[in-house]
């Protein structure tokens, strides 16, 4: 192993996905000498960032604790968009559905009065006749909310990328990293497989590989294979984005989301924990089965029934699950020079624009403005 030809970083970021490149771009952003390191190419589709399109929403049936966050992240994916020049935003509005009481409509409710969001309660017959796409059973209400829509996953790591770039980043592809040190002067060695670093500080974004790289959050961090598909829909002019929101919708066992069409020729829909199969990332089947399609196929017919036609494609990511499903964003509980994001449980990426604002002020100011403290790792030890 060779030391790289060049002097000492001020932050190395390993893990340039979606919440790493724009880690990347914000540390570049604030005049940091910064070292980016991803394992596969940039962008690629061996983790979770990426599919084509991911669901930005502010009726956040989580908790209304993330909408501030979620404003950030609009207002980050906003100036990113003007800056790069590209659309990474598509606005379709998102609904929000479920029988009474369940807690996918309640909780999308209780996010829009208590942040006083546009948003419209509507019965079954109202939402099914408005978006002809929709068949959601009877009893049936939904949240829409007009401002929310999808990202273009890789198009965002490539804006956030070219953006770190031209702020004088270094970003190498194809470059895995097999360990990293605290050093005695407070900063931090990063070792490759050919190569050593150096650098002030460390960011990790690793995604699914992050329990190899933090043994401490090993046990709370649980890789899960997805599987999402696309279908052609009957009538396609009813799951186009300027007449079918994006939307999450309740089942009897779990929740599906999906997507209107865009870019492949089909109607994109996920459930939930699919198959609920924990996974090693480097030993897990990429390969979509048969069995994948049926359990995409199931609620299609349920509640998108002119849209279950044809299968158009699909493809297999990863989810990395904590156990109460919130994220991972702090520094390592005994290095501190070491920020972390990590375990975002399926429905982190829509957050990564503000996400590498936080770790950039994690890195530089050891601490941040932003409301993080639900996703402290010392939280694991106090539950």
């Amino acid at each position: 192993m060779t030391t790289a030809n060049n002097d000492r970083y001020d932050a190395i970021v390993v893990g340039v996905g979606g919440m790493g490149s724009a880690a990347a771009y914000h540390l570049a952003d604030r005049g940091l000498d910064v070292l980016g390191l991803e394992r596969y190419d940039i962008p690629h589709a061996q983790g979770s960032s990426h599919g084509g399109s991911r669901i930005i929403r502010l009726a956040y049936h989580e908790h209304p604790s993330y909408v501030p966050l979620l404003q950030s992240a609009y207002d980050e994916w906003d100036a990113l968009e003007i800056e790069s020049g590209r659309t990474l935003l598509h606005e379709t509005g998102s609904v929000a559905a479920g029988p009474p009481g369940d807690e996918i409509f309640e909780g999308a409710r209780r996010s829009c009065r208590e942040h006083d969001l546009e948003h419209e309660v509507l019965s079954a017959s109202e939402l099914n006749e408005r978006f002809p796409g929709y068949d959601v059973p009877a009893d049936y209400r939904a949240v829409f909310q007009p401002e929310g829509g999808f990202l273009v996953p890789e198009d965002c790591i490539v804006a956030h990328v070219e953006g770190a770039q031209a702020r004088g980043a270094e970003i190498r592809a194809r470059t895995p990293v097999r360990d990293w040190t605290p050093l005695d002067d407070g900063g931090v060695a990063v070792e490759t497989e050919t190569e050593r670093f150096e650098a002030d500080s460390l960011v990790l974004a690793a995604g699914a590989w992050t329990g190899t790289m933090v043994p401490e959050l090993d046990p709370v961090l649980t890789p899960e294979r997805q599987v999402v598909g696309w279908f052609q829909p009957d009538s396609p002019d009813r799951f186009a984005p300027d007449s079918f929101p994006v939307f999450v919708v309740a089942t009897d066992d779990t929740e599906i989301y999906g997507f209107p069409v865009h870019d492949t020729p089909g109607v994109k829909i996920g459930k939930y924990n699919h198959r609920k199969q924990a996974v090693d990332p480097d030993e897990m089947s990429r390969t979509p089965t048969p069995t994948d399609e049926r359990v995409l196929r199931d609620p299609l017919d349920a509640y998108f029934a002119d849209a279950a036609g044809p299968t158009m494609r699909l493809e297999t990511c990863l989810f990395t699950n904590t156990p109460d499903s919130r994220f991972v964003i702090d520094t390592h509980p005994d290095h501190p020079q070491v920020a972390i994001a990590a375990g975002f449980s399926g429905h982190g990426f829509k957050f990564s624009s503000v996400v590498g604002s936080i770790l950039a002020d994690l890195t530089t100011e050891r601490a941040t403005d932003h409301p993080i403290d639900a996703f402290e790792i010392d939280r694991f030890e106090r539950d």
